[in-house]
């Protein structure tokens, strides 16, 4: 199981390659959302997301051997192109398993980093589990999952540990920390390392509209799955259920979850473009959505919320600022 002492592991082989990204303030979210809000830009990460604090994380730490060989992954985008370009870094073959209905600027992204792309008919049926098993075992490949696997867990919370010196530096030591939650890596990751260095901080996920599995899980205390295809208008956060790993250390660590609509998204992504300059996904915006919008639910103090990805296509980011209301 993931740990802090495999957190500053992963940090240390991190040294030099993973950004570290800053964390930002405006007296204008302030305002709107009556207190400190400070936004943690991991869209400013090397391929535009936290992903690549994880894919970085799980490939140093393989056997060089073994690693040689190669690394295959299954994902919708961010995740598919972290594991690309720490697998580029490292000189080795990257095979990638993608929905045929991905965005399409998040597979070109893909391929650019160097990887081979393999589409799949998700709307069609096909299992990415079969379709995986059987490169993985043709080629000898090292599956890296994009949250249930100890090493990504503890890449992950490289990014809790800035949180916490970073926020220590401003002289806060006590807030709560909204994270950007599908399966719960970057939660669980964020969630140990504050345990160790800023006890005084409480994570709370917070998922979108239709998607909150990891809500519902830690309300009844049990896994819970969401119904119907993992498709929608946050792509980068939609999963079945919270993992095996990651929800024990969500529901040791974490507050309850947070449910965020798509216009409180839409108009997240326009405030910290307009007020922060920063071009946020729509799964990478639900965490300063409820920073802005849910602040009844959270407790007094400031707000650190992770802006976790930032590919968003040109249409999508332009529809987001049009419809969204100007705060």
């Amino acid at each position: 199981m993931t740990d802090i002492a495999m957190i500053e592991a992963a940090a240390a082989r991190a040294k030099g390659v993973v950004r570290e990204t800053p964390l930002l303030n405006s007296p204008f979210l302030d305002e709107v959302a009556g207190r400190t809000v400070w936004v943690k830009a991991e869209v400013l990460q090397h391929t535009g997301s936290f992903k690549f604090r994880g894919a970085w994380s799980a490939i140093s730490a393989l056997d060089p051997e073994l690693r040689a060989r190669g690394v295959l992954a299954y994902s919708s985008g961010n995740h598919a192109q972290g594991v690309a370009r720490a697998a580029q870094l490292h000189g080795i073959p990257a095979t990638i398993l993608m929905p045929a209905d991905a965005p399409r600027l998040k597979i070109e992204n893909t391929r650019a980093y160097g990887a081979e792309v393999v589409l799949y008919d998700r709307a069609g049926g096909e299992d990415r589990n079969v379709l995986g098993a059987e490169l993985r075992d043709a080629r000898g490949l090292t599956l890296i999952k994009p949250f249930d696997e100890p090493q990504v867990i503890a890449g992950q919370g490289t990014c809790g540990l800035e949180i916490a010196a970073q926020a220590a530096a401003e002289g806060v030591t006590e807030a709560t920390v909204l994270t950007c939650c599908g399966g719960g890596g970057l939660t669980a990751g964020i969630a140990l390392a504050l345990e160790a260095r800023a006890p005084g901080m409480q994570v709370r996920p917070v998922e979108p509209v239709g998607f909150d599995d990891t809500a519902r899980s830690l309300a009844s205390g049990q896994i819970q799955r969401n119904s119907g295809p993992e498709a929608g208008y946050c792509d980068a956060i939609l999963t079945p259920a919270p993992g095996d790993l990651t929800f024990p250390i969500l529901q040791r660590l974490c507050g309850p979850g947070l449910v965020v609509t798509e216009d409180e998204v839409r108009a997240a992504m326009r405030a910290a473009f307009e007020r922060l300059k920063l071009v946020i996904e729509p799964g990478g915006a639900v965490a300063l959505a409820a920073a802005l919008f849910h602040g009844a639910a959270l407790a007094d103090g400031p707000v650190i919320a992770t802006a976790s990805g930032g590919n968003v296509d040109a249409d999508t980011f332009t529809e987001a600022l049009s419809a969204a209301p100007k705060l």
